[in-house]
């Protein structure tokens, strides 16, 4: 029996002939030096893969960056979203770093203070965009040929899509869904109230919007440009009942907004959902805790951690693969925050007579 010659190790210089370049910068590109330009990373990585170089093996660093950009630490939405990453990732013997960052989409990609550790891909193998992010930190953390996973619902402004692995979650139909249970209520003067210069609020305006010309009703949008959420909601709601308008219901663009539409309805001595019915989006800790629950759109955000981290440990493993993008369905959760809708008086007369 003929004994078989062992495969052949490949080696960097082996990569270099094949790629044309010199042994110095295949070197670098496969210890992660960032001082290698794009299409020659590309190439090198391309070529190692075709002759069988197993190139994840030259980083033995287990570690991804969870980077939540422009919002608050302990941001409950995000920190749910986390914790569900954290897990996955732990199943796998990788562990998860915690990194926050604040920084303007004004100022180009390559003038953004990006942390340390992201500087050196020996230390983080690939980060998680989490939080509001803008099309300049993707070209930034492209350049340190990062591997990069996105919440693709909250990224900001024009991006190219195509070109990063993101996961969504449907927002635009989840809260498509939530508008057409009021209106088999019997509710028809629905306002949505949110700020529209913020990606993630414009797209549930959609699910509104559809649900709402589907039955043949105009919309009826608040939209106020206001960063803090609560403020949004209360503000808007004063507004609306300032001016006397018809409504029976109220679609907000998240809890906390919600939270704030509870305070304004009860500074004029309206209840929920005898005169207002209310549903949120997001169904934070928070929503079961209003009196009464609010009724919202679950997004399950362990699951969006889970599929972030995964497809991320996917790209690791891959190096040369193609970007992908998950959406995950979005539940209804019915409270008693909604009932039918009111017969009898309009609203505006009844703020009246309670005042007198």
């Amino acid at each position: 029996m003929t004994k078989r010659n062992p495969k052949p190790k490949v080696r960097v210089q082996d990569i270099a002939r094949a790629a044309g370049l010199s042994n110095a910068t295949v070197s670098r590109v496969l210890n992660g030096s960032e001082r290698v330009r794009a299409n020659l990373h590309e190439r090198v990585i391309k070529t190692a893969l075709k002759l069988g170089f197993e190139v994840e093996r030259r980083n033995d660093s287990r570690i991804i960056a969870f980077l939540l950009s422009n919002r608050a630490v302990l941001h409950p939405f995000h920190s749910a979203v986390l914790v569900g990453a954290e897990a996955h990732c732990a199943a796998n013997d990788f562990g998860v770093l915690f990194l926050p960052l604040q920084y303007s989409p004004k100022l180009p990609w390559d003038q953004l203070v990006i942390p340390r550790l992201l500087q050196n891909r020996r230390v983080v193998r690939g980060v998680i965009a989490a939080g509001t992010n803008f099309q300049n930190l993707l070209d930034a953390l492209t350049d340190r040929r990062l591997p990069i996973v996105c919440l693709g619902n909250n990224i900001v402004g024009d991006w190219r899509s195509d070109q990063y692995s993101s996961v969504f979650f449907d927002d635009i139909g989840g809260v498509q869904e939530a508008t057409s249970y009021l209106l088999s209520l019997g509710h028809r003067d629905i306002w949505y109230i949110g700020n529209l210069h913020l990606t993630w609020f414009s797209r549930r305006c959609q699910g509104y919007r559809r649900a709402m010309e589907e039955a043949g009703l105009p919309p009826l949008i608040r939209d106020l440009n206001i960063d803090n959420t609560e403020d949004l909601g209360y503000l808007a709601t004063k507004s609306i009942l300032s001016e006397g308008r018809p409504m029976t219901a109220i679609l907000a663009g998240d809890d906390t907004t919600a939270r704030g539409a509870y305070r304004a309805l009860a500074d004029n001595g309206l209840k929920i959902p005898a005169d207002v019915s209310i549903i949120g989006v997001n169904d934070t800790i928070e929503a079961s805790a209003l009196i009464p629950p609010l009724t919202s759109v679950r997004v399950f955000t362990d699951q969006l951690g889970k599929q972030m981290a995964e497809l991320l440990l996917k790209q690791i493993s891959r190096l040369d693969s193609q970007p992908q993008v998950v959406t995950l369905p979005t539940r209804l959760i019915r409270r008693e925050s909604c009932g039918p809708a009111p017969q009898g008086e309009p609203l505006a007369l009844k703020q009246e007579a309670r005042a007198s």
